[in-house]
């Protein structure tokens, strides 16, 4: 079987037979252009609006969604106030997508990118010069994209990210932490066009007394998981051996990605 890397929406059926690949019906393929997808939110959202939102979310100015219900519900509440998760369908075809999930790039792809848009605390020199050797040797201008599919840096991916940037841990334990606590991916519109072929169609009431406490009890695992690999010995690449070794995307010791 093959898969593509964008999510389950985008799955694309094969079966071997001897040295034939026999491929699923073009009717089936075009109809896995148009996805669903989930904004969690407090608000019901029939028009996202280009331009608005904050600037240094992780991927920049964009709206961001889901293509799991579930996720987009948790996302949606807080320990105040309930949420929806508004549902949208999108015709992908003709947009421009990075997948930075993609086997072709790597972990340093992902986070050269966060620490572009999001706001890191540098607690040292060494830090300061990680930030602009990330975005010089592995950053993506993402503004050349359509959609963008990637880790959601919630407050454990957030603080990975973070703990690495500052020499704490290995690139190997930032990539193993990413699949810690299945804490979701995301989908973000970032262009007009793509805004253009957004469609709202719905939405689901998320109440907080359910869904934040499923929200609360993930990142607890992620966390506990976190912790417990931190316990095993490891002798990986530090950021400082990265920007001391001058290493680059290209590099053998730098986990890249595994389609799923």
């Amino acid at each position: 079987m093959i898969e593509s890397c964008f999510g389950g929406s985008f799955y694309l059926h094969s079966y071997h037979c001897g040295d034939i690949l026999n491929l699923v019906s073009m009717e089936a393929i075009v109809l896995k252009k148009i996805i669903t997808l989930y904004h969690g939110s407090e608000n019901i959202i029939e028009m996202p609006t280009f331009g608005k939102g904050k600037r240094n979310n992780d991927f920049g100015l964009g709206f961001y969604c889901t293509e799991s219900k579930a996720l987009a519900m948790e996302w949606a509440v807080s320990d105040l106030h309930d949420g929806y998760a508004n549902r949208y369908t999108l015709d992908t075809e003709y947009l421009r997508i990075l997948h930075l999930s993609g086997s072709e790039y790597t972990i340093l792809n992902w986070i050269a990118v966060l620490v572009e848009h999001r706001l890191f605390a540098l607690k040292n020199p060494v830090a300061r010069r990680a930030k602009r050797y990330l975005i010089d040797n592995f950053g993506i201008n993402v503004n050349a994209y359509d959609i963008i599919t990637g880790y959601r840096a919630d407050d454990s991916y957030f603080d990975y990210a973070e703990t690495f940037l500052n020499n704490g841990i290995t690139v190997e334990q930032l990539a193993q932490a990413m699949q810690l606590g299945k804490l979701g991916e995301q989908i973000v519109i970032k262009s007009q066009y793509a805004f253009s072929k957004l469609h709202f169609e719905g939405y689901n009431e998320a109440a907080k007394e359910k869904y934040y406490d499923q929200r609360c009890s993930r990142t607890k695992e992620a966390d506990r998981l976190y912790w417990q690999m931190l316990e095993e010995e490891s002798d990986g690449l530090y950021m400082q051996d990265i920007v001391r070794g001058g290493i680059g995307n290209d590099d053998a010791r730098i986990p890249r990605n595994v389609c799923k």
